[in-house]
């Protein structure tokens, strides 16, 4: 059985920087012409943390292993999965052997090395905002998503009192 070839492009966006932020996927399946594409984010995030999760969202919405060509306008996240990542989970997922600090983002640095176990995965960069068509889309859906969670308001923090006969 072959293993699909698919074309993901990615892009993240922040108001402020931290702030709302938002990312953008389009995968598309040349050999079908197929194409999906989605976008979502948080309240309180980075431009680093948006364009990473919207990698993690373009191949979490692979229904089986594939070939993919990543690009993404972030140097970060390409020379991340080309080349730092191998060497951070050498390291216990920090920059040096020495470092007492773990790398930044680690937290979805580890689910995008878990979905990278599962997919073959090319990651090429694409300069931003010069009128590359998927690029381009990416980050007007990733801007818009961005927007309404900055119209949103934060999900209420949950605090739970527990009655004093649970002490007991």
């Amino acid at each position: 059985m072959e293993i699909p070839r698919v074309k993901l492009f990615t892009d993240g966006a922040c108001i402020k920087n931290p702030g709302p932020g938002g990312w953008a996927f389009i995968l598309k399946h040349p050999a079908t012409g197929r194409s999906k594409q989605a976008s979502g984010g948080e309240h309180n995030s980075t431009n680093n943390r948006m364009e990473i999760s919207a990698v993690i969202h373009g191949l979490a919405a692979l229904k089986s292993p594939s070939q993919v060509e990543l690009f993404s306008d972030s140097q970060y996240v390409v020379n991340a999965i080309n080349e730092w990542m191998a060497k951070w989970k050498r390291f216990g997922w920090k920059r040096s052997k020495r470092s007492p600090e773990p790398v930044k983002n680690v937290d979805l640095w580890r689910r995008l090395d878990e979905l990278l176990q599962i997919h073959t995965v090319h990651a090429s960069w694409v300069r931003g905002h010069v009128g590359h068509l998927e690029n381009e889309r990416c980050d007007r859906l990733a801007v818009a998503a961005a927007a309404v969670i900055a119209r949103s308001p934060k999900p209420a923090e949950i605090a739970v009192e527990m009655p004093p006969s649970l002490f007991r």
